[in-house]
């Protein structure tokens, strides 16, 4: 999975400030996670120790609205 903030259409919301990525990563530079590592964000955010990856990609938008 790879994560690009700048691709994120809740990019300089409060959905921003309340995102994994924010917390564990540099935002300022896309990233690439194993599923391996989603799966351990997924597991501590499960348990409150961070927040959901909360990325919603401006191309699965544009993708749902053309399919």
């Amino acid at each position: 999975m790879i994560i690009d903030c700048g691709l994120c259409t809740m990019q300089g919301t409060s959905m921003c400030d309340d995102c994994a990525v924010g917390v564990l990563i540099d935002r300022s530079r896309p990233i690439e996670f194993r599923y391996t590592e989603v799966q351990a964000i997924k597991n501590l955010s499960d348990v409150g120790l961070v927040p959901p990856i909360r990325i919603v990609s401006c191309y699965a938008q544009r993708d749902e609205a053309v399919g």
